[in-house]
């Protein structure tokens, strides 16, 4: 590990320096500052409905379990059985009933964490571990928050709020839930995984990165488009899971005029450009449901949000119109684990569901071309970056450009990289606890 963390070599206003994405210790230093820091998404409420239910989840480099208590409380506890180490859910979710049992020696635990028995406990005698010490519990996240149904936790004891985290961008779960005639999501219990082999920055930089689409995606936009076109001189119309692929194809223009909406804390939000409110009798229904449920004037304010993308930086990207979610769980400095989520909408209808699941197995699954591509770039992307043939990666475009206003950056193109460079102002804030001051 270097012996200091040179910040304002490594991030400066318009560029990056390669290691950021290739280093293990500052990966090392990623895990301890900001994935171990923050306020990471777990999993959803409905993940874990019945006393017992658990979910495994990866908090930076920590194995963790969030549970369902009897008293009905979530709790996220770590995976760890406090006697020898081994992980007492071996499984991504389960039901473990009233309490964990470790497989190794039989140590069990009430479902918030504390010890409930110790076989043979006389052999404890005149020794300094009882059940009364805490250190036989298994320990608890620092701090557990939840909002509109959506389960966070934070390692650290200090630092702010859940909502206060979020700020302006947990408008990506009330959008998800507002859309819902009973105001509510629930998760639909599949779950795609994805292990990329690039850094989790790759990810983030690209889902609001409005220049890519027409070039990455082109040949999938490009044949959806073809065929999108013959349906609709054939027939008078064509699905709408065509128009999500062939949108890919739009020209640099279009996607110069969508902005993106960035944050503190590295969240940001790339507004509305696809097109999802047809006017099909499915719609219609649906549309009639959300009048009942909110009137008129409230379901026109939830229906017509711009927003296609929301980034929870540094993890986390939810399209709330299509009710899908994608976390990151980063595993080295060039290997990232994508957990992809979708949801159903409660009170809607079934059509409304099967709209959004074509969105998730056309565009986010592991078997699409469109994810492919994307793999495909970031995978390149790290190789290219072992390279030291040029030691920067740049965020040049449109540097300048854009519009502050209450600390909250507004593209003036859709494809400048304010994105990138909002990005690495929250790295570089989350990253300064590790700075080393240097000597005179």
């Amino acid at each position: 590990m270097p012996a200091a963390l040179d910040l304002d070599h490594l991030v400066q206003p318009d560029r990056v320096h390669r290691t950021v994405y290739t280093d293990q210790a500052i990966f090392d230093l990623e895990m301890e500052h900001i994935f171990e820091s923050a306020w990471v998404y777990c999993g959803h409420e409905s993940q874990v409905k019945e006393v017992g239910q658990y979910q495994t989840v990866q908090i930076g480099r920590q194995p963790m379990v969030m549970v369902r208590a009897k008293d009905r409380q979530i709790h996220v506890l770590y995976n760890r059985c406090p006697h020898r180490g081994v992980q007492l859910c071996g499984s991504h979710s389960g039901n473990t009933g009233s309490s964990f049992v470790c497989p190794y020696h039989a140590w069990s635990f009430h479902l918030d964490g504390k010890v409930r028995a110790i076989p043979l406990i006389k052999g404890y005698d005149g020794t300094r571990l009882s059940t009364d010490d805490p250190d036989c519990n298994m320990a608890r996240a620092a701090r557990v928050e939840s909002y509109r149904g959506f389960v966070f936790a934070s390692l650290s004891p200090t630092g702010p709020s859940l909502v206060d985290f979020l700020g302006d961008a947990k408008v990506a779960f009330d959008d998800m839930c507002d859309r819902s005639p009973e105001g509510e999501v629930e998760v639909v219990p599949v779950c795609h995984r994805v292990v990329q082999q690039s850094n989790w920055k790759f990810f983030m930089e690209n889902q609001l990165d409005a220049l890519h689409p027409s070039v990455t995606h082109q040949s999938t936009g490009v044949s959806a488009r073809r065929v999108e076109k013959q349906l609709k001189e054939k027939e008078g119309s064509a699905p709408l899971h065509f128009h999500y692929l062939s949108t890919f194809a739009s020209s640099f223009d279009q996607w110069d005029s969508v902005q993106t909406v960035n944050f503190p804390h590295g969240h940001g939000i790339l507004k509305a450009y696809m097109g999802l409110r047809p006017t099909d009798p499915d719609t219609q229904e649906y549309e009639a449901l959300m009048r009942k449920a909110y009137g008129p004037e409230k379901t026109e304010e939830y229906l017509s949000r711009s927003i296609h993308h929301v980034l929870i930086y540094p993890y986390l990207s939810v399209q709330s119109p299509l009710q899908q979610v994608r976390c990151l769980r980063p595993l080295g400095p060039d290997k990232t684990l994508s957990e992809i989520w979708h949801f159903r909408l409660k009170g809607a209808p079934e059509a409304i569901y099967r709209r959004s699941m074509w969105y998730f197995n056309l565009v986010n699954s592991p078997a699409t071309m469109i994810n492919a591509d994307d793999l495909e770039n970031w995978t390149r992307g790290q190789n290219g970056l072992q390279s030291k043939g040029n030691d920067w990666v740049s965020f040049h475009r449109n540097m300048g450009g854009d519009t502050e206003k209450d600390g909250v950056l507004y593209s003036n193109n859709g494809t400048s990289e304010v994105v990138m460079r909002n990005q690495f102002k929250a790295w570089r804030n989350y990253m300064s606890r590790a700075q080393t001051p240097t000597t005179a």
